[in-house]
């Protein structure tokens, strides 16, 4: 193994690699894993594991800005740091999302470009249940769809690779980019 881009979650991995895939590379033949942690809290652990007092591959990474603290502590508790600034997370090859992923490829998208993939998949309908649904009856359609991501089994990480492999290359949000740029083997 060359490297490891970690993620939060399963669906940031879907969007990752799809991402590479777009690029493409190939992530496994490069010896190249983006590892799902399963939350922020658990950088300390993988850390450990491949950073280096582990394994000491390259590292790179992508997390949701209200996570950005449990990743610089990480890196800094790693031996990597200090991080106290985003540029500096950046020169290790972390990324911070804002708010999140979906939230960053929500905004490249825009609601023309949600709804014309909703409607492809067959979910055009339900996202219309859930903006007649009094609580989101008011709440501007980025946010309606943010919850309709959210709200299905699965959906949030079948969309993650839709959306991606559906974006304009130079509409990518940076962060996602800039951790699948990190990543490449030196």
């Amino acid at each position: 193994m060359n490297g490891v881009v970690l993620v939060e979650g399963r669906s940031d991995q879907a969007a990752l690699e799809a991402l590479a895939r777009r690029h493409g590379r190939e992530l496994g033949a490069e010896g190249v894993a983006v590892v799902a942690m399963g939350g922020a809290q658990a950088i300390r652990r993988f850390l450990d594991r491949f950073g280096p007092h582990g394994l000491d591959v390259r590292l790179a990474g992508l997390c949701d800005a209200g996570e950005e603290d449990d990743f610089r502590r990480g890196l800094e508790r790693a031996g990597l740091g200090p991080v106290r600034r985003r540029v500096e997370l950046e020169r290790l090859g972390f990324y911070v999302c804002d708010a999140d992923l979906e939230d960053e490829l929500i905004r490249a998208h825009g609601v023309a470009s949600l709804e014309r993939i909703a409607e492809a998949e067959g979910d055009l309908g339900p996202f219309r249940t859930l903006q007649k649904q009094p609580a989101w009856r008011e709440r501007p359609p980025a946010e309606q769809f943010r919850r309709f991501l959210g709200a299905g089994a699965r959906r949030k990480i079948r969309y993650a690779r839709l959306l991606v492999e559906e974006l304009e290359l130079e509409r990518m949000p940076a962060p996602l980019e800039g951790a699948l740029a990190a990543s490449r083997p030196c």
